[in-house]
């Protein structure tokens, strides 16, 4: 990397931290601080949940896949499209209409207060393990690209997404989110466009790639692989209590609708993509073996990108990553507040509600890097744990959406089935040689942590009614909503700061961008396309120019 790369990261990384500190005065309140006041757009929580959905796997190991076996990652990463098209249509309008702030608050409400503890202490400590597990591989981007040391990638990056997340809250999370996206799909249909220049266009690459390299599965990615990765990420997807905050903080069940299909929409054509460059890598250098495929995605923006554009490209991939840690904090501070805080202190002020919130976030943010740095010493235990919340996931998350929807299951009939799928999950995985005498394929161990969760849960809604029941849970929570009185107040002042604070930033790195395009030489037109069209886009998200506009017309 050229001093002019460095220059860009450390501005870029400037810029995404005063986004999220804009909103420093925003979050006066629980519903300001953890659901944005209810304010959000529908296009802003859909890309937020888009780029929340990202991690490192996104570019090292699904870029690893596609280097290696071509077409099958983007096939894999297409389940997603589904999950978003599913969500939209059944689960998110679901969740909005329970008018909850947090899942952990519909699971206290519909299901009881012991069911409700055993999940969110469950879920806290598994989201601060996957926060730390998300958090040590962006550091480790930065260190293979700059040779500062992982440690102090580590605690530079925290406190930078500890410092936006903590002060700015939801919005200082979305408004992030959004300016992430917009930048690393800039950088990335950039690369794509250089990769193609350089290996001579489409049609060379077409020839030039093995046999079976556009299978739509391959190797040990099988149609049955396949299926389960829809079944799972449509589970996750409208389940994870993190993902549930972009449903809930929106204006009405419509809205939340609007917010999954914004989510399929873009992975139908995305995956095409981010994928490609690692793809096009594969004939340019064929000889990456072992771990080194992960390195794929770097290796060609090194080769390809120009000045400047390289370090662009770097911060919008580790800030993409770091979206989902952000996210967790939220949601972590979120859960520990309002459903574990307000529970023991009921009478407790807004302004000692708020003051806890902030400090659980500061705790959870510590914890997280905390993981983080352990992780070399733990070796592979980071590999399990996210081995093990790919099995789960559904066992955890499937019985509490299954739950919306459900007239008839208890809170102990949804803690059962997911103590049992848990463990029977937990124990394939772990003891496959005991149990069958042979491990299961990637397939069926995904397959087997899909569908089990629901196949328990439908044998007992099918038995339940046969048997006429009606839970007792589910009465006294049609109850308790009668009783409350929702008032939708939506700011729409926090709406147009919001909008606004997005527009100034986008604008700047627009300009960036279009400073970058002179620099560039051989790739210059590409570079200033993507600048100017920035910059357009920022004039249309700014409130006062989108005004003056409709008065126009």
């Amino acid at each position: 990397m050229e001093t002019m790369d460095y220059i860009v990261m450390a501005v870029f990384s400037l810029l995404v931290v005063m986004a999220g500190l804009a909103f420093r005065k925003r979050g006066a309140d629980m519903k300001s601080y953890f659901a944005a006041g209810g304010a959000v757009p529908w296009s802003m929580s859909g890309l937020s949940l888009f780029m929340s959905f990202f991690s490192a796997g996104t570019f090292v190991v699904w870029g690893s896949i596609a280097y290696e076996l071509g077409w099958v990652a983007i096939t894999i990463q297409m389940t997603m499209c589904i999950s978003g098209f599913l969500v939209a249509i059944f689960i998110a309008p679901a969740w909005r209409k329970t008018n909850s702030l947090t899942a952990a608050e519909f699971v206290r409400d519909r299901l009881g207060s012991k069911v409700q503890k055993f999940y969110t202490y469950l879920i806290l400590i598994l989201s601060l393990a996957y926060a730390g597990a998300f958090l040590y591989p962006v550091a480790k981007i930065i260190n293979v690209s700059t040779g500062f040391s992982v440690n102090a990638c580590v605690i530079v990056l925290g406190i930078l997404i500890l410092l936006y997340t903590v002060v700015g809250g939801l919005w200082a999370v979305i408004v992030t989110d959004v300016l992430q996206f917009v930048i690393l799909f800039a950088a990335v249909i950039i690369v794509v466009y250089l990769s193609l220049e350089e290996v001579g266009g489409f049609g060379q690459f077409v020839e030039k790639v093995p046999d079976g390299f556009f299978n739509l599965t391959n190797g040990e990615y099988t149609w049955w692989f396949i299926i389960a990765v829809a079944i799972f990420n449509t589970i996750f997807l409208g389940g994870n209590w993190a993902y549930v905050q972009r449903y809930t903080s929106v204006k009405d069940a419509n809205d939340a609708k609007k917010v999954g299909l914004t989510f399929g929409w873009l992975y139908l054509f995305s995956p095409f993509l981010w994928m490609l460059p690692p793809m096009i890598y594969s004939v340019l250098n064929p000889s990456l073996v072992g771990l080194e495929n992960e390195g794929a995605y770097l290796l060609i923006c090194k080769q390809v990108l120009p000045l400047g554009i390289l370090g662009l490209m770097l911060g919008g991939m580790v800030f993409a990553t770091a979206s989902s840690v952000n996210t967790t904090l939220n949601l972590a501070a979120s859960v520990i507040t309002n459903d574990i805080y307000k529970v023991l202190r009921p009478n407790a002020t807004v302004k000692q509600t708020m003051n806890v919130a902030k400090l659980s976030t500061v705790l959870f943010g510590v914890g997280t890097m905390l993981v983080a740095l352990s992780v070399p010493a733990a070796g592979g235990i980071v590999n399990v744990v996210l081995s093990v919340g790919a099995v789960t996931g559904c066992s955890l998350y499937g019985p509490i959406v299954w739950a919306i929807f459900s007239k008839r299951h208890t809170g102990r009939s949804i803690l059962w089935i997911t103590i049992l799928s848990l463990s029977i999950n937990v124990a394939f995985k772990f003891f496959p040689d005991a149990l069958l005498g042979a491990p299961l394929s990637r397939a069926y161990e995904m397959l087997l942590g899909s569908v089990l969760p629901l196949f328990l849960l439908g044998t007992y809604e099918v038995y339940a009614r046969f048997q006429n029941w009606q839970s007792v849970d589910y009465q006294k929570y049609c109850k308790l909503k009668a009783q409350v009185v929702t008032q939708e107040v939506f700011s729409v002042e926090q709406n147009s700061f919001g909008s606004k604070v997005l527009a100034i930033t986008l604008f700047v790195v627009g300009t960036l961008i279009v400073i970058l395009g002179f620099v560039a030489e051989e790739s210059m037109a590409i570079v200033l396309v993507i600048g100017v069209l920035i910059l357009i886009v920022s004039g249309f998200i700014h409130p006062a120019i989108r005004k003056k506009m409709a008065v126009n017309q």
